[in-house]
């Protein structure tokens, strides 16, 4: 299925979803895994803990930022498909970016668990079928399609890596 078979375009979660090709959502997986694959190591590791403004979080923060949202919402889309009817809590992702501890990590080892959590979320959808992905669930206050939630993943992605090319690689300039 499509981003354009998303019957109800979740508040707050569009500005994500919005951000992704309308085009059928494993290849849409498939392109966020080569984006991973083509990130520019060498500008990131120049950049090294740089911040373009005070309480911004590190190339290695934002790395494990969407990797620990993914899981979340892996653990959120598996319920919608599996209609247990629970409503997932709420997580807080600057408590999540400070107790990451990315430090000692390298900035390869963090893309390759962003790759390899990505694999799995992929693996995830590919096994559901068209009236699974169509089920619905609520995502912390707002009703979203297991589908939807697959272009989120996808979407979160996009809008972190735009931001490293919009505000943290201008810094190499100067």
């Amino acid at each position: 299925m499509k981003k354009s078979d998303i019957t109800k375009m979740p508040d707050y979660y569009d500005r994500y979803i919005n951000l992704v090709e309308d085009i059928e959502l494993l290849d849409a997986f498939d392109k966020s895994i080569e984006h991973i694959q083509q990130i520019d190591m060498e500008q990131l590791l120049l950049l090294g803990d740089r911040v373009y403004a005070p309480e911004k979080w590190t190339i290695k923060q934002i790395i494990q930022h969407i990797t620990d949202t993914e899981r979340v919402f892996t653990e959120r889309t598996t319920r919608f498909a599996r209609q247990d009817g629970v409503t997932p809590q709420g997580f807080d992702e600057n408590l999540f970016a400070e107790n990451a501890k990315v430090d000692h990590r390298t900035l390869e080892s963090l893309l390759n668990e962003m790759k390899a959590v990505r694999l799995a979320s992929r693996a995830m959808f590919e096994g559901f079928d068209n009236e699974t992905v169509q089920n619905s669930g609520n995502n912390y206050n707002t009703e979203m399609s297991v589908l939807a939630m697959g272009y989120t993943m996808i979407g979160h992605q996009i809008h972190h890596f735009n931001i490293i090319k919009e505000r943290y690689l201008p810094l190499l300039q100067g």
